[in-house]
């Protein structure tokens, strides 16, 4: 199985609808732009992130015996948050597992959402993404990527995107693990097949972009950086066949140039941007995505209030 049916997506649409909002599809003004650039604006969502929608739609997807437990996760934060969210909704405990060098900013959130922060050296929390399990900690574990829940969640917003610009040229959607990638090519697929697939990730875990080269998923020398959404050691084995077939084309983009799009994006649109919600702006900006319609998908926007300012005074990242 590669992508989703639509039927999964108009689903999980009618699930989250009052929990996830529908976001603004916005042009970017940019006179000397290479193309009509359009932003789908996901870091306006409750926890300022896309992973709202996937989260809400794994967990009450569920049946309440299996979540009454309580809530297990992985994450750099954002699925963290959306997993919190929707535990005190439903007053679940809600444990999230968390590399060491999540930002502080995404630390907080989860804890003013009641979530339980255990912190794990990088290779620990990546083996719990790759076994969906973390060690010691019982209850529903929601994968933040290869939840087939997730996926359809996330698919919600190629449905949004297509009613709000009909014939896109291509979509840039930033790659972590695939999840989303996999939802809103499933929708643009089905609705507009045409319009090229194109993902974006820190050239500092370009693993998609590895593995296009080598045929099939293979190891990179991640390292961490203010890009701490979106890139990997590696395609995870299961989500390559799912990713492979939907995706026109992966870019790895410098992180002097994410740094770049996050303050363009302050500057030019208003708009608050964590690193992995730049990154498909770079891609943009850079031409390769090409010259017509252009939807650029900015992720999330949790940023520690330090790094942006940094970045906003002319940092790299």
């Amino acid at each position: 199985m590669t992508g989703l049916t639509l039927m999964e997506i108009e689903a999980a649409r009618a699930r989250i609808a009052d929990v996830a909002v529908r976001t603004p599809l916005v042009r970017l003004a940019l006179q000397d732009a290479p193309a009509e650039i359009y932003l789908k604006l996901e870091s306006l969502q409750p926890i300022n992130s896309f992973k709202i929608r996937g989260a809400a739609n794994a967990i009450r997807a569920a049946a309440p015996g299996d979540r009454s437990g309580g809530l297990v996760t992985a994450s750099a934060g954002n699925m963290a948050q959306g997993v919190a969210w929707v535990a005190r909704e439903l007053g679940l405990r809600a444990t999230i597992a968390v590399p060491e060098h999540a930002p502080e900013a995404k630390l907080a959130a989860i804890q003013r959402l009641g979530g339980q922060v255990v912190k794990l050296p990088y290779d620990e929390w990546w083996n719990a993404i790759v076994t969906s399990r973390v060690e010691g900690i019982d209850g529903l574990f929601v994968h933040p990527v290869q939840d087939e829940g997730v996926m359809a969640g996330n698919g919600t917003i190629g449905l949004e995107i297509i009613e709000d610009l009909p014939t896109p040229d291509a979509v840039v959607i930033p790659f972590g693990g695939g999840g989303l990638t996999v939802g809103i090519a499933s929708a643009i697929r089905a609705l507009r097949p045409r319009t090229k697939i194109y993902t974006a990730e820190p050239e500092t875990g370009a693993a998609l972009t590895a593995a296009l080269g080598a045929g099939g998923p293979t190891d990179v020398d991640y390292r961490p950086s203010f890009v701490d959404g979106a890139g990997s050691r590696r395609v995870l084995d299961a989500m390559w066949p799912r990713v492979s077939p939907l995706v026109d084309g992966a870019f790895p983009v410098p992180i002097a140039d994410a740094a770049a799009a996050v303050r363009t994006l302050a500057e030019r649109v208003r708009v608050i941007a964590e690193g992995a919600g730049a990154l498909a702006l770079a891609v943009a900006l850079a031409g390769h995505a090409g010259s017509g319609k252009v939807v650029c998908i900015v992720s999330g926007g949790n940023i520690n209030s330090t790094k942006l300012a940094e970045i906003l005074e002319g940092g790299a990242g």
